[in-house]
Parts: C-alpha cells; structure tokens; sequence
C-alpha cells in the first residue's frame, strides 16, 4: 500500500516539473524586446562623452603600442650591442691571424735564410729604436742569456744590419751599418772592387777608396768581403744609388742604399761565430781575394798581349820627304 503512494506522488512530481518548463519555453518565446528612445539630453551627453572615450582609447592605445615598441627597440640594442661586440672581437681575432700569418712569412723567410758559414742563429725581435731618424742603433730582446756575443753580426734574409755592440743578460743594442763609426769591408759583386762601407746621411751609407778608373755602375750590389773579424762573406750591403769621379782625385764616391729597409724591419738573425770559425773565415776571405787578384792580373796580361799583337799586325805609316830645289 505504501509502495503504491510513493509511485503516485513520485508521478505527480515529474508531472508537475514538465508543465513548469513548459509555461515558461512559452512565456520566453512569447516576449518582445522593447527599445526605449533616447531622450536629448541623454544623446547629448553621448555626443560629449564618445570623442573623450575615442581619444582615451586611442591613448590607451597608443602608450600600450609606445611601451612594446620601447621594450621590443631595447631588447633589439641589447642584442645590437652584443652583436658589435663579438663582430668586434672576430675582427680582433682576424687581425691577430692576419699579423701572426704576417709574422710567420718574415720569420720563415729568415730561417730559410742560409748563411755559407756553419754559425749559432738566433732570432730575435726588434723592441727600441735609436731616437734619431737614421736608424744607428737598434735594440732586441735577446742577451748573453741566448747565447749571443759582442760583435756578432746581425742580417736579415735581405742583407747586413749591423753588429752587436752591447748588451746584457736579456736585451742587447746593434750598431747598424747607418752608422759612422760602423765601418764594414764590402766588395763590388761584379766588378771585385774593394772599399770600405759606412754610414752616411740622410740614411745612406758611402763606400770609400774605390779607385776612380774601376768600371762601376749604378744599381751594383755590394757584399762583405769577410775581412775584419766581424761578417762573414758574402752578405749584401747596399745598391750603388750615385757615384761621383772628381777629376783631380784618384778615388770616386760610391754612395749606397741599403738592402734592408729598416722602415719595416721587425725580426733580425743574430750570427755567433766562434774565434776559431771566424779566423778561418778571414783566411777563406784573403785566400779568395789573392785569386781574384791574380786572376785580374793575368787578365791585364792577356788584354796587353792583345793590344801588341794587333800593333805588330798593323803596317808601319810611311814617310814622305819633300826636298826643297
């Protein structure tokens, strides 16, 4: 009996929700929108109000775009910024290839340099300068330490720069054939005249005692003779840049340009020969000029035979006498 009342009320419960969603499924679909009109002063004061509102909004607007374009143009210096720098330190890194390839070309071009004599080389770099423009002295970074010595002659792969003049135990000072006081035994290439070479101005050098009668040019190559205890021979000196023959002089003056151009001299060799190396040197030297002198005489005896050879083979001039009658 109670089971059959709970069915009936439960029914009348699902009765009764079905006819409120229906009434109102009507009642919405049954109402109107109704639209009131504005009133003038309503209109007017939209009229006022919508230009301000415009103008804020575009205000608004325009700083929300100024903040992300400021952040955005920030953002992109810091990045600008960063970039100049590694841009920057890649041109640093391919100016420092550009000076060590440079470097390593002069210093290869030095060790290629072969010297006829079996001496130490050691390599040294430039760090001082003589104050005066004539390049007389120079200074290095390698001393007693490395093995060097007083009056060890200093070259390059283009020629003779000087000779070690002092020093201490880590730098040493070089007296460059621009000097006065550096007097060095050089001989013609092609025509085996001998002089003395040694500073002149204006970053010249001039070649002493040449007699004026020897057949030399412009653009000659002077060498070491390997006399004087100092440089080994063979080394070029300089180029025959101008010469001068006075008259009533038996010597003419050969002045010279250097080989070497100390304007971009970075790097030296340092020769260090022993007593025994360079007195063996010396006596090659004076062995080799005997030669040439006597080559050079039996050259002007040939050259004389020649000349009264051809005079023999000439007819003698006749003579015509006229005898006054």
């Amino acid at each position: 009996m109670r089971i059959s009342e709970g069915q009936n009320s439960g029914r009348q419960k699902i009765v009764y929700y079905l006819v409120v969603l229906l009434l109102s499924t009507y009642g919405v679909s049954r109402r109107s929108i109704h639209m009131d009109s504005l009133t003038p002063f309503e209109q007017l004061v939209i009229n006022i109000v919508s230009p301000i509102q415009k103008i804020v909004s575009q205000a608004r607007t325009d700083v929300r775009d100024f903040i992300v374009h400021y952040t955005m143009n920030v953002e992109a210096s810091k990045k600008n910024l960063d970039l100049k720098k590694d841009i920057g330190q890649l041109h640093e890194e391919i100016f420092s290839m550009q000076e060590i390839a440079l470097e390593n070309r002069r210093l290869k071009s030095l060790m290629d340099f072969q010297d006829e004599t079996a001496a130490k080389k050691v390599l040294a770099q430039i760090v001082a300068w003589d104050s005066s423009s004539d390049y007389k002295m120079i200074r290095i970074n390698k001393g007693s330490n490395s093995g060097i010595q007083l009056q060890s002659p200093v070259v390059t792969a283009d020629g003779l720069v000087g000779y070690i003049f002092r020093m201490t135990d880590h730098y040493a000072d070089v007296l460059t054939v621009m000097d006065q006081s550096n007097r060095v035994d050089g001989v013609v290439s092609r025509t085996r005249s001998h002089g003395i070479v040694e500073g002149y101005a204006r970053g010249k050098m001039q070649m002493k005692y040449i007699n004026r009668r020897e057949p030399v040019i412009l653009n000659d190559i002077v060498i070491t003779s390997g006399l004087g205890h100092i440089y080994p021979r063979g080394i070029k000196v300089g180029t025959v840049s101008r010469l001068e023959r006075e008259t009533f002089s038996t010597t003419q003056l050969v002045e010279l340009s250097s080989t070497v151009d100390f304007t971009k001299l970075e790097e030296v060799v340092i020769l260090v020969l022993s007593y025994d190396q360079m007195k063996k040197q010396e006596w090659d030297a004076l062995d080799q000029t005997e030669e040439e002198k006597l080559r050079i005489v039996e050259k002007e005896k040939k050259m004389k035979s020649r000349e009264k050879a051809k005079e023999k083979e000439a007819p003698p001039a006749a003579t015509k006498k006229e005898k006054k009658i």
